[in-house]
Order: structure tokens, then sequence, then C-alpha cells
């Protein structure tokens, strides 16, 4: 579904995406962003939460420099692996001046534009979010326009539509999964989706065969094909008093993209939001999955209020690993998910917390 946005809608609306862009130190316009990653790109992180501190070396004891606010972005000239750790995270980044703990640096080095696509069926396409962040617009019962959710580099969202300024500038039309709301970002901010990507994993391997081992004492995830390993990497589950259950359970719901937090719609970047939350693998009734995570890099350590959190690229590789299969050929809403019966998860709990 395509429209035509007036044109002192879209000055109302421009002017709002202006000054999102001002709350922090990127460029005048994320137009200066090339339509394509460098070949060799820099690398480039963005701060996932405010008060971040810089220290004079890599050591939390160390002096502190400053402060960086909640999504500063960032040169990185290196990686460090710091002899005082933390063990479970030893990564440490060198700034221009200073050092800074990678557990809250989302990395953005392939951040990039996108050349748009002119019809998007209003079954839904879905679409990533490749700048470091964008800030989404809403229309307002009445008529006005209103900053919303700032959607972040890696989170994944339902393209339902475009709309079309007087200049021809193209936006795309989002729509909320959990909220049933449209919000707007620019086009050339966010790549669709191939079904290609989505395919399944290892499709000949008969489900019962498949087997997803989560050990919240070593915080890891391991993936089995039998018994052979064919993932293993480190998690984040859930902190003290929102710890992720124990027990054997089963893949049951998947969605590509899930709004979780408090179902608020507001512009605060303080607010319990998190739209956009890629590759989601319910397996318990709670509502405890696995998901992708934009919002931190410190597995290894409790992290969630009980789901797993991964890094997307391995949350994408299960969701396409695991049973039921996704089939990313939308024609309707009801589309948007998958239920059923899939693969079997066993999470070892942490012995202290049933003593």
């Amino acid at each position: 579904m395509s429209r035509s946005l007036s044109r002192r809608e879209f000055l109302k609306l421009s002017l709002l995406s202006l000054s999102a862009l001002a709350l922090g130190p990127l460029p005048p316009s994320l137009s200066e962003w090339p339509l394509k990653a460098p070949e060799a790109p820099e690398m480039l992180g963005r701060a996932a939460r405010k008060n971040l501190p810089v220290y004079a070396r890599p050591h939390t004891e160390s002096q502190i420099l400053r402060k960086l606010p909640r999504d500063a972005l960032l040169r990185l000239k290196e990686e460090v692996i710091a002899e005082h750790g933390p063990a479970h995270n030893p990564r440490w980044y060198r700034l221009e001046r200073g050092f800074v703990h990678s557990a809250y640096i989302q990395r953005v080095d392939y951040a990039h534009l996108n050349t748009p696509v002119t019809n998007v069926s209003s079954a839904g396409r879905l679409g990533e979010i490749t700048v470091p962040f964008t800030r989404a617009i809403y229309q307002t019962r009445n008529g006005g326009w209103m900053q919303l959710y700032r959607l972040y580099y890696g989170s994944v969202h339902w393209v339902t539509g475009t709309a079309e300024s007087p200049q021809g500038e193209p936006w795309y039309r989002l729509t909320d999964e959990w909220l049933k709301v449209h919000y707007y970002v620019p086009a050339g901010h966010v790549r669709l989706i191939s079904a290609d990507e989505l395919a399944p994993i290892s499709p000949g391997v008969p489900p019962e065969r498949k087997h997803v081992v989560v050990s919240i004492p070593e915080q890891t995830l391991t993936a089995y094909e039998d018994d052979r390993v064919v993932l293993h990497t480190r998690i984040s589950t859930g902190k003290r008093y929102m710890e992720t259950p124990g027990g054997d359970f089963r893949v049951e719901r998947k969605h590509p993209s899930k709004h979780m937090g408090d179902g608020g719609l507001t512009g605060s970047l303080d607010a319990y939001e998190l739209p956009g939350v890629p590759w989601v693998s319910f397996f318990h009734k709670a509502g405890i999955a696995f998901h992708g995570t934009y919002w931190h890099d410190n597995f290894g350590e409790p992290m969630s209020r009980g789901c797993v959190n991964m890094r997307t690229e391995e949350a994408l590789w299960l969701f396409r690993w695991t049973s039921p299969d996704y089939n990313p050929r939308v024609t309707d809403r009801r589309g948007w998910k998958v239920t059923g019966e899939g693969t079997r998860v066993t999470v070892i709990p942490d012995q202290a917390d049933n003593s």
C-alpha cells in the first residue's frame, strides 16, 4: 500500500526526524552514509546505555575520564583483551582517548543505506535496520505527528507499505506486530530481507535428532544433531529473581520480529520498549524465548528478564535450524508467526538456585 504525504505533513515529519538526529553525535543527515559498506570498514560502535564510562585503562578500577550518552557513535581503534577481565568478557575497545568495556557497545561496522523498494504488499515483508539507529514517526489520532521509538541496527520489523514526500523521498510504513499500530521511517534505513535468507538449515535431519541444551551455570547454548555439536556459544539468561526456568521444553512458537516490553506508545529512551527484537523462538508458556539482542554485548553473564539473549546472527541460525519451520512467504498477518511442537530444549538450572 502506498500513499503520499501532504507537504504540511512532510514538513512536520522531517523536522521531527532532524531533531531526533540532533540527540546523538551523528552526522547532520544519515543520508551521508555510503550506499554500501566499504571494502575495509572501520570499527564503529554505538553506546547502548546512558552514562557509559570511559576509563583511562582497560580496568574498571582505573580513572573514569568521561561518560558517554546513549547512542553516541564511536570510532573504535582496536579491540583489547584485558588481563583484569572481567573473566566472562575481557573484551575492551581503545578509543582516541581512553577505553570502554564491550558490554554495552553494539558494533555497527557495516552501517549503510539501502535502495528503497517502491511497492510493498500490505501482507508485509521483513526489513532490517542497517543504520546505527533511526527514529520512528507516528501519526496521532488528531492527525499530528510524534516521535516514537528509536529502532536500532540489526532490529527486524514488518514493512507493510510505502509513503512518498512531495520531493519524492521514500519512506516505509512499519506495522508493530503486537500493538497493531503503524509508524514510518526513511526507506533507506531499512534492508528488505529475502526469503532465501530464512531457508531452513539441515532440513534433511529429522526433528527428533535435533536438541538444544542451555546451561545456566556455564551461560552457554549447545545445539546437537544426534551427538554432533553444530553450535556452541555463550548466551545470557535471566538475572537474579528473573531466572530462566530449568527443565525440558519444546520450541512452540516463532516470530521473526517481536515487540517486547511494556507495550507503550512513547518516544522516551528510558521506557522498557524493545520493538523489532529479531529471530524469536519461544519454548516456555511464560513467554521465555531465544532471541537476538541489540542492547548489550555481554554474553556469558545473566542479563535478561528470563529469556535467552543471543548474538543476533546466532539467533537467526537457531531460528532457521529449529522446528517448526518458518515460511517467509507471507500472504497475510497470520503468517507473521508459526506455531507447533518443535525442537527439544533442555535448560540445565543453576544448582545454587535450587538449594
